[in-house]
Order: C-alpha cells, then sequence, then structure tokens
C-alpha cells in the first residue's frame, strides 16, 4: 500500500461562505451578527465544512454592505465586538475549522481616514493613496472607465478641482496601489489580522486593484445586449488586470507564507487562461483563484463537459482546482437551474476534483426571494431599478425553522424571508431522508471519508446533451463513478468507451442507492448518482489517441 499524500486543510475540505447580516441574529434586531455564528458553530460542524468564509464585519457606512470599509482592524458594531470575535475565532478553532475573512483592498470607504485625508487637499500627504486626475478639457471625466453599479468611475471634486476613480460606488473611491505606502499599509491590516490567527483572506476585486498607468480608454464591447448591466458597455481591458497584478498578489502571498498553513483566495471573474494565472509562477501567488464557471456557464453538459476539461488542462503543475456554486452577488443556483437541477448541481460541485465552496442556505435549496421595489436595499438594484439586478433576493436570512421570521431574529429582518420557509427550513429538512440538506450531509460525508473524492485523479468518462460522466480515483482506494443527468427528462447511460460494475453509494432518488449496476444505466431526469466502482475499464480501441492498456483497478481489501 502507498501512503496518501498529505493535503492541506483548504485542499480537503470544505468552505462555506457566510454572509454574516443574514447568518443568525443573537440581539433581535433584524440583522445577523457574530454572536449569532457563534450559536450555529454546532450545525456548521455537523453538516462537514471544514472553514468558513464570513463577508465584511469591519466598521463602514454599510452603502455596500460592508465592502465600503472606513477601519480596516475594527468590527460594526451592529456586527458585535473585537472581544466577541475573538471569541468567534477561538471556538471556530475549539470546533476544528478554520476562518477566512473577507479583505477588500482595491476601493475603502469615502469615510474612511485616508479619503478624508486625501481629499482634503492637493497637497496632502495622502493624496496618491486614491486615483486623483484632471478632467479633460472640456470638464469631462479622465476616460470612458465605467462604474460597475452604473454611471461613470470617475467622481468630480468640487474642492480639490479634479476627479476621482471608483470602480464600484462613489462611495468607494479606488485606492492607488502603485503608491507603495498603500500596499505597506495593506500588509500592515493583512498581519493585524493574521497575527490574531484567521487562516486566509478571500481578497475582493482582486483583479481591479491596478490600472493602466496611461489611463486609456477602454474599447466598446461589441457584444453588449440592453438587458446587461451597463458596466458591460466597456470591455475592462485598461482598468482591470494589469501585468503589475501578479507582483502584487506574489508579495501578499510572501506575507502568508511567513505564518503557518494560511491561505489566500482571490476573487477573479475573467476566462480560464487568465484566471490561472494567479495562481503564479512556481504557485507563488493565490492557493485558489476563484473558479465561477458552474456559475457564468449554461447549464448545458457538454459545455459544461468541456470547460472542466480546459481547466484541468490549463491548470499549471502542482495547482489545486476549486469550483464554485453561489455567492452574495449572483442569483442563487436553485433560482438559476431550478431546484431539481440544483441537487445535480451539488453532487457536482462535491465530487470533482478540488476545494467546493458552498454559500450558506444551498444545502437546503435556499431560492431568490422576490424583494418588492419599496423594501430594496442593494446599490446594483436600486442604481439600475430596470434591470432586475437588485442581489438582495439572493442574501435573505438564513431559514433555521418554522417559528416566526425562520428562527433567524426575534426582531423585523432586514430582508424580507421566503414565504415558504415554514416548510423549507433546516429543522424539517434535517429529519427528512429526501431532502437537499440529507443529500448535501451524505455527499459531504463521502467526500470526507473517501480519498478519491478528496484528492483523487479526475478522468471525464462521457457528456452529451443531457448527461454527462466522470471517474474520481485515487491509488490504492476505492474508484468512484459520477453520472448526471442535467435534464428533466430520461436519459441512458450506455457508454461504447467503458466497461463497469459497481453499486450506487449516492443517488439523488435514494430509493435506487444499493443497486448493483454494470454497462448500462437508465437514469430518470434529474437524477445523479456516485457509484462505488468494483472494475472498470476503457475500451481504448474506440478512443482516438487512448492509452494502448485499458486500466483495471483492483477493489483494495
Amino acid at each position: 500500500m502507498h501512503a496518501q499524500p498529505e493535503y492541506l486543510w483548504w485542499q480537503d475540505g470544505i468552505i462555506y461562505q457566510i454572509y454574516p447580516r443574514s447568518f443568525q441574529d443573537s440581539n433581535d434586531d433584524g440583522v445577523g451578527d457574530l454572536r449569532g455564528i457563534m450559536n450555529r458553530l454546532d450545525y456548521l460542524k455537523w453538516l462537514g465544512v471544514r472553514a468558513i468564509w464570513i463577508s465584511p464585519i469591519y466598521p463602514s457606512p454599510m452603502a455596500d454592505f460592508g465592502y465600503d470599509i472606513s477601519d480596516y482592524q475594527g468590527i460594526w458594531p451592529s456586527f458585535g465586538t473585537m472581544a466577541e470575535f475573538d471569541e468567534l475565532l477561538d471556538r471556530v478553532h475549539a470546533a476544528g475549522m478554520k476562518m477566512i475573512l473577507d479583505l477588500v483592498p482595491n476601493h475603502s470607504s469615502d469615510e474612511h481616514p485616508w479619503f478624508l485625508e486625501s481629499r482634503s487637499s492637493r497637497d496632502n500627504p495622502k493624496r496618491d493613496w486614491y486615483i486623483w486626475h484632471d478632467a479633460r478639457p472640456d470638464g469631462s471625466p479622465p476616460n470612458n472607465w465605467l462604474s460597475v453599479f452604473g454611471g461613470s468611475g470617475w467622481e468630480w471634486d468640487e474642492k480639490t478641482g479634479q476627479y476621482y476613480y471608483h470602480a464600484f460606488l462613489v462611495k468607494q473611491p479606488d485606492l492607488n496601489w502603485r503608491n507603495p505606502e498603500v500596499e505597506r499599509a495593506m500588509h500592515d491590516v493583512m498581519r493585524f489580522w493574521l497575527d490574531k490567527g484567521v487562516d486566509g483572506f478571500r481578497i475582493d476585486a482582486m483583479w481591479h486593484l491596478i490600472k493602466d498607468l496611461q489611463l486609456r480608454d477602454n474599447p466598446r464591447n461589441p457584444d453588449y445586449e440592453e438587458t446587461m448591466p451597463t458596466y458591460n458597455q466597456l470591455l475592462p481591458v485598461y482598468s482591470t488586470d494589469q501585468p503589475e497584478m501578479h507582483e502584487i498578489t506574489a508579495r501578499m502571498r510572501s506575507l502568508l507564507d511567513g505564518y503557518e498553513e494560511r491561505m489566500m483566495i482571490a476573487e477573479i471573474y475573467l476566462p480560464i487562461h487568465k484566471l490561472v494565472a494567479y495562481y503564479g509562477i512556481n504557485e507563488r501567488e493565490a492557493h485558489l483563484p476563484f473558479n465561477f464557471m458552474l456559475i457564468a456557464l449554461p447549464w448545458a453538459p457538454e459545455q459544461i463537459a468541456a470547460s472542466i476539461d480546459e481547466y484541468e488542462g490549463a491548470l499549471p503543475p502542482g495547482a489545486w482546482p476549486n469550483w464554485v456554486t453561489g455567492n452574495h452577488d449572483q442569483p442563487r443556483i436553485s433560482s438559476r437551474i431550478g431546484l431539481q437541477q440544483a441537487r445535480i448541481c451539488a453532487m457536482l460541485l462535491l465530487t470533482l476534483r478540488g476545494t467546493p465552496t458552498m454559500y450558506y442556505g444551498e444545502e437546503i435549496g435556499m431560492r431568490d426571494v422576490p424583494i418588492p421595489f419599496g423594501e430594496v436595499q442593494d446599490p446594483q438594484g436600486l442604481n439600475m431599478p430596470d434591470k432586475n439586478l437588485s442581489r438582495d433576493p439572493a442574501r435573505t436570512p438564513m431559514q433555521w425553522d418554522n417559528s416566526r421570521h425562520a428562527g433567524f431574529t426575534g426582531g423585523k429582518p432586514w430582508l424580507r424571508l421566503d414565504k415558504v420557509f415554514g416548510r423549507d427550513n433546516v429543522q424539517v429538512q434535517q429529519n427528512d431522508r429526501y431532502s437537499t440538506l440529507t443529500l448535501y450531509k451524505r455527499l459531504i460525508d463521502l467526500r470526507t471519508q473517501e480519498a478519491s473524492l478528496r484528492a483523487g485523479r479526475y478522468q471525464p468518462v462521457y457528456s452529451d446533451k443531457q448527461m454527462l460522466a466522470y471517474i474520481r480515483q485515487s491509488e490504492d482506494a476505492d474508484a468512484f463513478l459520477i453520472v448526471l443527468n442535467l435534464s428533466h427528462r430520461p436519459c441512458y447511460f450506455t457508454p461504447s468507451t467503458i466497461r463497469f460494475g459497481g453499486v450506487i453509494e449516492i443517488d439523488t432518488f435514494p430509493e435506487q442507492e444499493k443497486s448493483v449496476v454494470a454497462d448500462s444505466i437508465p437514469l430518470s431526469g434529474d437524477e445523479g448518482m456516485v457509484i462505488r466502482l468494483e472494475s472498470w475499464a476503457f475500451q481504448t480501441s474506440s478512443i482516438p489517441g487512448s492509452l494502448s492498456a485499458a486500466t483495471t483497478p483492483v477493489r483494495p481489501s
């Protein structure tokens, strides 16, 4: 028997994103808090997650609900105190879990002391901490760059007679990462939290940090459609993803490497070949540049299969893959593809090679909740009301039980709950063999127990317009065949390229479990299965360019 290689916690564990406003309220003010997260750690440990990623908890005017930070080394009072944070961190570690904090280095709040100084006069020592520029001769902004939240990315400051750049809200001025003092200050922020024992950071808007030195206009997007956000009118080739980004990321990584087993996730919305560059040469940049493929792609098995292969093929040697199905900026997976297919997506997420990241509530199939126009709070929704782009529907309170306000709060929730929370919640689903939560729990347990699912090789097997199939296998461990029907209609897995035999370990229809299957499988609509293989062999004569010998693993005793 060969010893299995050792993997770090962020490689073989599951990351669970908590949006703190919506997870659990402990003082009945309608807003979730740190004490609330503490009160739910037993649930997270039961579920089997390895690390929690907490969206920003820092002091903020809350123009963008915490992504506009006015103090990088404090706690927003509605979330709690620094003492409560320290207690939460201790309790997370005592439960055998890790904590990842959101870090927002691209921009601060316009109420941050740094910006107040920068804005005070042109000769202030912190003037160059932000991106200031003169108007064009006609008084218009320096270039055509747009804000992600609508309108120009430039705001005129009457007092000092220049524009400042904001990739997001007017109240979120971009920091100037070409100034070494800014980088040193942000490194000090990282050390502050790392010294407390935080296990890593998810770096917000990482690909935005450096802008073109010449401030050249972005080109128009030939594929823009009126239904898209106005930001998509241009291709942000000069306002994002500049070559100097890789040096900045490598220096962040070097700082993290000075601590034991700390890690960095980079939020990067870029095509695969550009995304994987953020692993860096010799893996000296981000540990996990977030892979949003399962969010961005159409729910089409042939396209997904091809993109998985593209990603696997593009990964630098030694780089560790990762997968994400939802977050606080995107519609929930169950609203994108339907609840039954969201169960298939759960099976995909938890059996692909690499680190899975879950968004709170996915495990019970939470849906986007319609928020009446008069109750919309998200600035993206408020700034572009005609495009239905509010992120509020995916940020509603966690549905814990069928009590008033779903057990989230005794007060009035900051956002309304799904009308079905009384029959769709953690308490109900924990006692239901057929629930989405039970499916997640069983998949996570199996993944935790089986080396092949945690870290085994990925071997594509088959895809067509309805289904997707692949094998996961580690040396000297059971191999697993995963077969997924990504449609609502029956389909038939009868591959000519492989012969196999095994037992269904987990099925989206539990009635099928423990059935013996071989060579051909009929699948119901919305059915996915994880099969423990007893034997399998590729019929290599029918695979162009395949190995000359079929592979027939022997099941270990």
